[in-house]
């Protein structure tokens, strides 16, 4: 099976789906690729952890942007995160947490200073950093450049772990963290 670039009919419905389907797949970044095993939803409405329920800019982004657009912040003033929006049956986030890399990782050693290949992208601030992802890359389409996207899986069947949130306080309680079983790239394994 050839993977597909992942179009943006794929982010016009609920964060949740979305979450849940993007493990498994494809993030390509300029010369580098990885396989995403770890993500987190975040709903724009009802949320309390989502940037929607005190940001106002993050409410105005998704009002300007399409489904599948990058939603890149720099977090605590320390990590760039990456996001892509999601605007259907509910609107909100997907947080790219961890990747399996696949493809350029010698340049993401160069750019993390980590020989460990399991280090270079087990965290959403470390894959960011691999990926060499910064706030010009905030609003980019990832849905038709082949340069920046996502590729649909390569195989279809595949088991996900529901778990909760990491490093949030609020809507804590909330199933939305979602992770590739046994994955030794996540962040941290699920309880």
């Amino acid at each position: 099976m050839k993977q597909k670039i992942i179009r943006r009919s794929f982010f016009q419905r609920d964060p949740l789906s979305c979450a849940r389907e993007l493990i498994g797949t494809d993030l390509i970044w300029g010369a580098c690729a990885a396989t995403i095993v770890e993500v987190e939803a975040y709903a724009a409405e009802n949320d309390e952890a989502a940037h929607t329920f005190t940001r106002p800019s993050a409410r105005a982004f998704i009002e300007r942007n399409r489904p599948g657009a990058a939603y890149v912040y720099f977090n605590y003033g320390v990590h760039w995160m990456l996001n892509v929006l999601v605007k259907g049956e509910k609107n909100g986030f997907v947080l790219i947490r961890a990747l399996e890399p696949k493809r350029g990782i010698s340049m993401m050693r160069k750019r993390r200073h980590v020989d460990d290949v399991r280090q270079l992208c087990s965290g959403p601030g470390k894959l960011t950093q691999a990926l060499g992802i910064t706030r010009r890359d905030h609003e980019m389409d990832l849905c038709s450049d082949p340069r920046h996207c996502f590729l649909s899986r390569l195989s279809q069947a595949i088991d996900v772990v529901a778990d909760r949130r990491i490093g949030i306080t609020r809507s804590a309680h909330l199933d939305w963290r979602f992770t590739l079983p046994g994955s030794q790239f996540v962040s941290r394994p699920p309880h």
